[in-house]
């Protein structure tokens, strides 16, 4: 069946596997199924909702509602909500029930919630056992990182995203299992590797492409398992070492040798998508996955469909950003879980989740909750028995039926965020006035001033990294694009100091723009595969220069 979407008015599909999964996944209270009907907007409509209530990199500080301290939060002081630093957060065991409330049948649900995420602490930021690392955000058992986004179970990385077993990396995104890499995007277990995209396995590697098990190459594409090559021109060691251990990274050197790398991309053929021990999948940047469809930057996930982030072992999921688990529909920033449908934040072995947030350590059986930890049976924060809850959920199912909200996640009013403090910004830009038409806030603000010794211009910095004095550690550099004054920590360069690399000149987050700009949109399109012309969905634009191969074609070509 053919649906149009009440928000952009696109057509899109809900095949006879989406009904039965809708079903599938639907809840039972008291013996009656509850169905989940289906969706009324279109993937992209039901992406943007839930990307609204997701602030990944905007850190404010502010006053701990708890204790009165300073902390850093990814709420802003003029936010209306409580918000607690993790350890008072965690520690606060009765502060869910004592704001319980009774189910008022004859108002929305949705105006009830939104008066309960009012009433109930937050916490400052969604970390977990992260160590001497203040300034991150959505990361999970990491030591010593400093502006760092979903980067688990890593060391001594700055200002990277989206990456797992990383260490002594910076200004990257996508890594996995990497060591001494800079500005590199979607690398695995490479090393020492610098200015790089979709590298694995490679060592002392720069300006790189589509490169497999390589070794001293410098400025190459598409290439496997070689070693000292030069844009893509094979080398003996002692001409290699000629012509690139002599080089200095200067800005003007970066500029010319990324222009030259780019050239040498557009020659090779790309795969339709980045994927490894798949079967049956569309997306990208996806491992050991089995029928995942329109699935992006995941592993190890089977029968599930737009669903996009899952660093978790994943199955029969809908509709899911960050986290992972089983039985799961429209939910973000969650696992591992098993049977939740619309909830966000709600982590450690939670099951049986409806309409919940910041649920967490093995809750289950909760409607309308938040905040509650080891907890079941709970609607609106309120307990009950068992006989009650399955009572009570299934009236509040049907109420919710009743006035259309049942099936739909939460609506964008409720989100915490501005629009453009949240990852909706980067994926789907709009304007000001386009954001507020559409119902989202906007965040007006403008960069502090840091107090420093002095500002000086980008450009102004030494070209080399031996000239750069201790004193810039003093100093805020002003981004040579956006203008915005940003600042150097130690470690960071030290960093630059080790690999010879020269500071940037650029603001953090403009270095992050530039980075998520070289990664392609999660989204596919149709259009040929450009050497057999079979039909292919990628995520590649018909209209984009590069050279795109189905998988068959492009294995014929690489290896």
């Amino acid at each position: 069946m053919h649906q149009a979407c009440r928000q952009c008015q696109t057509s899109f599909e809900i095949t006879e596997d989406d009904l039965a999964f809708y079903e599938k996944i639907s809840p039972v209270f008291d013996g009656k199924k509850q169905s989940v009907p289906p969706p009324t907007l279109c993937p992209d409509c039901r992406m943007l909702r839930r990307f609204a209530f997701r602030n990944e990199r905007n850190l404010y500080r502010r006053k701990s509602d708890a204790t009165g301290k300073e902390i850093i939060s990814v709420y802003s002081q003029e936010k209306p909500y409580k918000i607690f630093e993790a350890d008072a957060w965690w520690n606060e065991a009765n502060g869910p029930f004592v704001h319980g409330r009774d189910v008022d049948f004859d108002r929305p649900f949705f105006e009830q919630m939104q008066e309960l995420l009012l009433a109930l602490p937050h916490i400052a930021l969604y970390n977990v056992q992260c160590e001497n690392s203040p300034y991150v955000n959505q990361c999970g058992w990491s030591k010593n990182c400093h502006m760092a986004v979903a980067t688990d179970f890593s060391e001594d990385c700055y200002y990277t995203e989206y990456s797992y077993s990383a260490r002594n990396c910076v200004d990257s995104i996508g890594l996995h299992e990497c060591e001494l890499c800079y500005e590199c995007v979607d690398c695995v277990q490479c090393y020492q590797t610098l200015f790089s995209q979709s590298c694995s396995t490679c060592t002392d590697c720069s300006f790189c492409f589509e490169c497999r098990g390589c070794k001293h190459c410098f400025g190459c594409a598409g290439l496997r398992t070689k070693e000292h090559c030069y844009f893509n021109e094979q080398l003996t060691p002692e001409e290699w070492k000629k012509r690139v251990g002599t080089l200095t990274y200067t800005p003007m050197m970066l500029a010319e040798n990324r222009e030259r790398a780019r050239v040498v991309k557009l020659k090779i053929p790309h795969p339709h998508a980045v994927m490894t021990n798949c079967v049956d999948c569309t997306g990208n940047y996806l491992s050991n996955c089995k029928n995942a469809i329109a699935c992006f930057d995941g592993k190890d996930t089977q029968d599930s469909k737009y669903c996009s982030i899952m660093p978790l072992t994943t199955k029969d999921a809908y509709d899911l950003i960050g986290g992972g688990g089983e039985l799961l529909y429209e939910v973000f920033s969650t696992g591992p879980g098993y049977h939740n449908i619309f909830c966000w934040h709600c982590w450690n072995g939670v099951s049986e989740l409806t309409y919940c947030a910041f649920c967490m350590n093995a809750s289950k059986n909760l409607f309308g909750c938040v905040g509650l930890k080891k907890q079941q049976y709970c609607i609106m924060n309120k307990q009950y028995s068992q006989g009650e809850y399955e009572r009570m959920a299934t009236k509040l199912a049907e109420a919710m039926r009743s006035r259309g909200e049942w099936g739909e996640f939460f609506p964008i009013t409720l989100s915490p965020f501005a629009y453009n403090e949240t990852i909706e910004l980067q994926h789907f830009p709009l304007s000001r006035v386009q954001a507020l038409k559409q119902g989202y806030h906007w965040r007006d603000e403008e960069d502090d001033v840091p107090k420093v010794e002095k500002i000086v211009e980008g450009s102004e910095l030494p070209e080399n990294i031996r000239d750069v004095p201790d004193d810039i550690l003093n100093w805020a550099i002003r981004c040579e694009a956006s203008g915005r004054p940003f600042r150097l920590i130690k470690q960071e360069l030290d960093f630059y100091r080790t690999q010879g690399l020269p500071p940037p000149r650029l603001h953090p987050d403009e270095r992050h723009n530039r980075r998520v700009a070289l990664r392609n949109p999660r989204k596919l399109w149709k259009r040929q595969c450009d050497n057999c012309k079979k039909d292919i969905e990628t995520t590649y634009a018909p209209e984009r220069p590069e050279i795109v191969y189905c998988e068959e074609c492009y294995l014929k070509e690489v290896y």
